[in-house]
């Protein structure tokens, strides 16, 4: 009885029931601290996969599409964003927390660090702006405001400026990716921002802390 009354959901209501289930699954399912490789597989299964094989069920798109509106939107963005990190290194509270999981400047070590990070971020771009954003984007550009609230939640325990950030960055990010039909302005924005943090804080502050 209940699997009928699913199948005979609208695809809105079935990408908010399984975003909602998954949302709630990864606050649940505990990530041992410092190890990056279970988090990267850990997202991956339930914001990559879940996602990705309903999508693929449904014939539905969560974004990942490149052209030229998405590379445009995608450098756009991206300097738009990357101010914020260049002086967020410097602050204090961002010095203390970054990077998340251990690495150095060697290349060795953050090559291989900033390739699972790089992971970390796509998963969470399928989840927030591919599923709850592109993926709906049939309701218009208020789908941007789906996922807000739950990614401001999720960041929980970061940084107080960061926190306060993450609402108004998913809605930006949610509408840039709306408008190019594609998450890669959101990845790219996102992933190549916190690698290039985590680059900043493990070298010396670009600018005074006590002036950031």
């Amino acid at each position: 009885m209940l699997r009928r009354r699913l199948a005979r959901l609208p695809w809105l209501y079935r990408a908010l029931l399984v975003g909602g289930v998954v949302g709630a699954a990864w606050s649940l399912w505990p990530i041992p601290a410092g190890d990056l490789t279970y988090r990267a597989v850990h997202d991956a299964l339930l914001f990559i996969l879940v996602p990705g094989a309903l999508a693929l069920a449904h014939g539905r798109n969560l974004g990942w599409n490149v052209d030229r509106a998405a590379l445009r939107n995608t450098l756009l963005l991206a300097l738009f964003v990357f101010p914020f990190y260049l002086v967020g290194s410097s602050l204090p509270s961002i010095r203390t927390y970054y990077p998340m999981w251990h690495t150095s400047t060697a290349l060795a070590d953050f090559l291989p660090h900033a390739a699972q990070q790089l992971l970390v971020v796509v998963a969470a771009e399928t989840y927030y702006r591919g599923l709850l954003c592109v993926g709906v984007r049939e309701i218009g550009r208020k789908s941007a405001l789906i996922s807000p609230i739950l990614y401001a939640f999720h960041h929980v325990g970061k940084p107080p400026i960061e926190l306060l950030l993450s609402a108004p960055t998913d809605v930006l990010f949610g509408l840039v990716d709306y408008e190019s039909d594609s998450i890669l302005p959101s990845i790219v924005a996102h992933g190549g921002g916190l690698i290039l943090l985590d680059w900043l804080v493990l070298h010396p502050p670009i600018f005074p802390p006590e002036r950031v």
